[in-house]
C-alpha cells in the first residue's frame, strides 16, 4: 500500500515536459496529448473559427448549442 501512495504523489505532482512527445508510457503520453490540445485551441483563438491543418484543409467547427 505504501508503494501505491508514493506512485501517485509522483504523479499527480508531474508536469509536461517537452520530452514527454519521445516517451511511450501512458502518462506522457497523455501530457503531450492534453499539451497539444490546449496549444491548439489557444492558437486558434474562438469557439466559432476555422481549424487550419499543415495539409491545407479547413475544418469550420460545430457551434450549434453555444448561440
Amino acid at each position: 500500500m505504501k508503494e501505491n501512495k508514493g506512485k501517485n504523489l509522483e504523479l499527480a505532482g508531474r508536469m509536461y515536459d517537452t520530452s514527454d512527445y519521445q516517451k511511450n508510457d501512458e502518462l506522457s503520453n497523455g501530457l503531450a496529448m492534453t499539451h497539444e490540445q490546449a496549444s491548439d485551441s489557444y492558437a486558434e483563438g474562438e469557439i466559432g473559427g476555422k481549424v487550419e491543418r499543415s495539409s491545407g484543409a479547413e475544418d469550420e467547427f460545430n457551434n450549434r448549442g453555444h448561440q
